[in-house]
């Protein structure tokens, strides 16, 4: 309930329409409470007394009270959805912001199912809770008050009677509600599993296919689907048990009206009407109660949504500039030094990735990543952009420490060609855009042409303004390799990473490609992670990793001279009687 009342800010800029719902609500249980008082006039003073007159009048004002509350709930309605709507959209904006701004630590703990959970079903839950309190919330409690008042103002011995038996109700709710709140953590964490499932298995249901494990997949998501189903149903029977329980209450209240009050009707110390208005005011009493166990359901969930949401918005950034960043140099060398770098993820550190890596690459240098999978290769040019910390050591750009740097310059002076290719759906152009906006057409066709892009663009339906569908399933993975190439050296970063980026390219457009980038990067500095030997054969630097070190560095001519892991690797894929002479030729023609 706490993390629940913390989120109470984000109703703030809406306390008008807040203020509004409730003066209305205040006006349509103030009618509401009247209606029982007419009755009973009606009964007493009209019925009773043969008095037509007044009962036609009496009934026209409850006619006019019963419209002036009609438009009175539908104003408060529409101020109450308008509240709601706004909260959770705003709730939705921060939520997103927060998750853009997380560091790839961060990503790291948190599961793809769970965020979209949080962003969906969680927000919706505080929405309605938002929706329900300045609707019925409200109302339930002034119409317990305002019942009771008048309960005891029209009999307070008969009230006194009663007393007891709204004692015992709440004490009902109480119970239920506290068992409730528990089990609806459960049922939010058994959904996070089932979206996780889900997210997974949609984004990988080609490889599902591809193994013939859709029997598995099917199984797996059963299972997840059958314990959701379960924590609900054991919710549900508690919802099951608690409203008949209250109504129960409900009817021996009109029992004990009926009984005690009649024997006052019948010795004439309680009129007719006076017993009707009491049972109404029961009724109105009790009817909140009733409203107040859907309430406390929704309250219950709400509070499980609430602190699902709070984790993320109460996650610490890993990642953020210090107090005195630096501006990144208008023209930097881009003269990049690793120095005793250590690191290891989320501080395990017999979990080590990276241990004690030192080198230099000078402006201009292209320094190549080899090694098995697993040797530390994407981790470290994932450092220099500084998407994670090192965790000892230090990491320079032009002589300068990049933790005493403004993060999102450096991003902007790295361009990015990712592992694992992401297109979003939209148009070629905007997918070659993506990092620098407003850029003109001949910048862009340059881009392409420099990643061997532009020619299969043009063969496409409209060219630039093809549309991507989601994740790029409408292209081929060298062509989508191709444009996020492009997407990558549009902005003319000064260090550019293509990590194993040409892997789904033929051997012949890799090289049409690197000679391209040979003369686009001139002046600036590259590091290339690359599976395939054939294309780091002309890098200025090559640094062979094992285990998170480096266990040799130099151009290819050194290494094949004197890194027996090298040649063991260059033997295992190209041959060790392949004419080294005639491939680089081939490489610089």
């Amino acid at each position: 309930m706490k993390k629940l009342l913390s989120l109470a800010s984000y109703v703030k800029p809406y306390w008008k329409q807040s203020v509004a719902a409730l003066a209305l609500l205040i006006s349509v249980v103030a009618m509401d409470l009247a209606i029982p008082r007419l009755i009973q006039r009606i009964i007493d003073d009209g019925i009773a007394a043969n008095n037509l007159k007044l009962v036609i009048n009496t009934t026209l004002i409850m006619l006019t009270l019963s419209v002036l509350s009609a438009v009175f709930s539908i104003g408060m309605n529409y101020f109450s959805v308008y509240a709601g709507e706004g909260v959770a959209r705003d709730l939705r904006d921060t939520l997103f912001s927060k998750i853009q701004s997380f560091s790839y630590g961060n990503l790291d703990r948190m599961v793809t199912g769970q965020l979209i959970v949080r962003l969906t079903s969680d927000i919706s839950m505080l929405q309605r809770i938002v929706r329900m309190l300045l609707r019925i919330g409200t109302r339930a409690p002034l119409l317990m008050i305002g019942s009771l008042v008048l309960m005891f103002s029209t009999n307070p011995t008969l009230a006194l009677s009663i007393l007891p038996l709204l004692l015992v109700t709440g004490g009902l709710i109480v119970f239920f509600v506290s068992r409730m709140g528990s089990r609806y953590m459960i049922v939010q964490q058994k959904l996070d599993l089932l979206n996780t499932v889900l997210q997974e298995n949609i984004a990988g249901v080609r490889v599902v296919k591809a193994f013939v494990r859709d029997r598995f997949e099917s199984d797996r998501f059963k299972e997840s689907n059958r314990n959701y189903t379960n924590e609900s149903v054991k919710v549900m029977q508690l919802m099951a048990l608690m409203s008949p329980s209250v109504m129960g209450m409900i009817n021996i209240g009109i029992v004990a009206i009926i009984w005690i009050g009649g024997g006052q009707v019948i010795g004439g110390s309680f009129s007719l009407g006076e017993i009707v208005a009491f049972t109404n005011y029961l009724l109105t009493t009790m009817s909140p109660l009733m409203i107040l166990v859907m309430i406390s359901q929704v309250l219950a969930s709400g509070s499980a949504s609430a602190e699902r949401i709070c984790q993320v918005l109460d996650e610490e950034i890993e990642i953020t500039d210090a107090p005195d960043a630096q501006e990144f140099p208008t023209e930097p060398e881009a003269r990049v030094e690793f120095d005793h770098v250590k690191f290891f993820y989320n501080g395990h550190q017999q979990e080590i990735v990276l241990d004690g890596v030192t080198f230099r690459a000078e402006p201009g240098e292209t320094v190549a990543l080899l090694g098995a999978t697993g040797a530390g290769k994407t981790t470290l040019v994932n450092l220099i952009p500084r998407f994670y910390d090192v965790s000892a050591g230090e990491i320079r750009i032009d002589g300068v420490d990049i933790r005493r740097l403004k993060q999102d310059e450096v991003i902007s002076q790295v361009g990015l060609v990712p592992q694992e290719t992401i297109l979003f759906s939209g148009t070629v152009r905007e997918n070659i855009c993506y990092g620098k906006p407003g850029a003109t057409d001949q910048e862009m066709i340059a881009a392409a042409k420099a990643a061997q892009a532009h020619d299969f663009i043009m063969e496409l339906p409209n060219h630039y303004d093809t549309h991507v569908n989601q994740r790029g399933v409408n292209l081929s993975g060298g062509q989508k390799q191709r444009i996020a190439i492009a997407r990558a050296l549009l902005p003319q970063p000064r260090i550019l990473i293509m990590d194993d980026s040409t892997s789904s390219v033929d051997v012949e457009t890799e090289r049409e490609i690197q000679s391209a980038l040979d003369e686009v990067m001139k002046g600036k500095t590259s590091f290339v992670v690359a599976q395939r030997i054939s294309t780091i054969l002309n890098a200025d630097k090559i640094l062979v990793l094992d285990k998170g070190r480096i266990v040799a560095e130099g151009t290819h001519k050194e290494l094949i001279a004197s890194s027996s892991i090298y040649k063991e690797i260059y033997d295992s894929q190209l041959g060790a009687g392949l004419e080294i002479d005639k491939l680089q030729g081939e490489d610089h023609g």
